[in-house]
């Protein structure tokens, strides 16, 4: 008997429908074609086990699956489910007019109960598209799932209750989430808050700069002058994620495996810190199983690097071409992915090996020449892509400890979701272009030209600092940021004088350690 069931596959972002073809016929072979990796192909023992402690036998006949289309790769263990539901489907031990109903995933224990799968909600959106009534998976994936409206999602606890609900003997309740709610209520629940940093008025300025225009910020200051500390609070002054943004970076966190069931939507930015030993496969996906990278698992959110010289250069290098195209496309032999990965970097890193040059309470011990290959680590073609320096000092306890608590991040996040309007409005005639950091050249001629003074102090700054060429840029697109913050519609030679305080590592003195 022939019958077909229904699953899908996942490759990157981009998930097909598979039809599971199983016919059952005298003989004792057992034949598995479709392109299926080592773990489809090793399904056979976990399948036959499961379906025995189940209560059931397993059919001792020649078998014959067949995943369609044969032409995609079909990874991993979630095929055990549909395998086992079309092998007793084949085998008459539960009816087939349901099964082209639902799309049917989850990984086996050899007891037959069900464990959790990647990529329950890119599947679960494009089972909705497809016209599927719904889908049967692993509970823990049931919520995930529910996120997508219009679809009936079956969380099952093992291949029993599934051979119940198939067999129309006991009723199961849908999974529910309600996503509108729950977007709404946990959002902006953070547990940090820009209110514990005490001091460095000047770097948290350039924080919001930064989260006003979407640009990509590096702090340079020695140790323990709470570099760290106020990147992590970065998202908290960060524009809330639309409901389309959550859904997005929920899929991607999805297909990676890094969904905590416990909170199956992503509500608020990702804030991704790898370590500096990351390697460039890590950073930016793929591998023998692909998988997305750092920089796609920060996407609509913040990628922290801290202490970015220790990174190898060949790991920084990678990092040019995302923080152009926000996207990354990754070529093998054996397959081709692109992900996403809009993000903003946050790059922190002392001025010299030992942390205090420049520093007025400890004494520097470098010599000019390790200062300098130091500060080389990072090429000029990947600094081009940040567009604003900030150094930092550390606070001196006597001050610390008298100092009263910080701006809240709520009152800092106002003035940044207030100044992202503007550029909402002004960029909406432009596919893909959202804030100021994502301005092509030509743009910057329509919206970010500056007035006569304004270019004779950019003119004057750039002579008498030492400012590189790949500057000039730079500071019009932080100063129509400064200048959208202020509600001013045009540049002024107040916002281009701040805009020029940023570019500190363009400056000469800077530029002969290294630059």
């Amino acid at each position: 008997m022939l019958v077909k069931t229904y699953c899908a596959a996942v490759n990157g972002l981009d998930i097909s429908i598979v039809t599971v073809e199983t016919d059952i016929a005298p003989g004792q072979s057992h034949t598995l074609s479709g392109l299926g990796d080592e773990a489809v192909r090793e399904s056979q023992s976990r399948i036959r086990t499961a379906i025995v402690h189940s209560g059931y036998k397993f059919p001792n006949k020649a078998i014959t699956v067949n995943l369609s289309p044969a032409n995609i790769r079909k990874e991993g263990s979630a095929y055990d489910l549909p395998l086992s539901v079309g092998l007793l489907a084949a085998n008459e031990v539960l009816p087939a007019d349901k099964l082209d109903k639902y799309l049917i995933l989850g990984e086996l224990g050899l007891d037959g109960s069900l464990k959790p799968i990647k990529g329950a909600l890119p599947i679960a959106i494009l089972a909705e598209k497809q016209g599927f009534e719904g889908i049967i998976l692993p509970k823990a994936n049931a919520q995930e799932a529910a996120v997508v409206g219009g679809l009936k999602i079956y969380g099952m606890e093992n291949l029993t209750e599934v051979i119940l609900f198939l067999s129309d003997i006991n009723q199961f309740q849908p999974a529910t989430f309600d996503t509108q709610k729950v977007f709404l209520e946990q959002q902006n629940k953070f547990d940090i808050d820009f209110a514990d940093v005490k001091g460095q008025q000047l770097v948290k300025r350039a924080l919001e700069i930064a989260a006003a225009g979407g640009h990509n910020i590096i702090m340079i200051g020695p140790p323990g002058s709470g570099k760290s500390m106020m990147a992590k609070r970065l998202p908290t002054i960060l524009p809330p994620l639309s409901l389309e943004e959550s859904l997005e970076t929920t899929q991607i966190h999805s297909i990676a495996g890094k969904l905590n069931t416990d909170r199956p939507l992503i509500l608020q930015r990702p804030f991704r810190a790898p370590h500096h030993t990351i390697s460039p496969v890590a950073l930016v996906g793929g591998g023998q199983n692909p998988q997305p990278g750092e920089i796609s698992l920060a996407h609509n959110g913040v990628l922290f690097i801290d202490e970015i010289p220790e990174l190898p250069r060949s790991v920084l290098e990678v990092l040019r071409q995302p923080l152009e195209d926000r996207r990354i496309s990754i070529s093998r032999a054996k397959y081709n992915m692109e992900y996403p990965c809009s993000f903003m970097l946050v790059a922190s890193m002392n001025p010299c090996p030992c942390g205090y040059y420049g520093d007025p309470t400890h004494n520097c011990k470098c010599t000019p020449g390790q200062i300098s290959r130091y500060l080389s680590k990072i090429s000029g073609p990947l600094l081009d892509r940040i567009d604003i320096h900030c150094e930092i000092q550390a606070v001196p306890f006597t001050q610390l400890s008298q100092m009263q608590p910080g701006e809240p991040s709520s009152s800092i996040r106002e003035r940044v979701i207030a100044a992202r309007k503007i550029q909402e409005e002004r960029f909406k005639p432009y596919k893909d272009i959202h804030c100021n950091a994502m301005m092509t050249e030509r743009m910057l001629r329509q919206f970010a030209e500056p007035d006569a003074a304004s270019l004779d102090m950019l003119r004057m700054a750039m002579e008498r600092l030492k400012l590189s060429a790949r500057a000039y840029s730079r500071i019009l697109k932080v100063a129509r940021t400064i200048a959208d913050l202020a509600g001013s519609e045009n540049i002024q030679a107040q916002h281009i004088a701040e805009a020029i305080g940023y570019r500190n590592l363009d400056r000469g003195d800077w530029a002969e350690r290294g630059y």
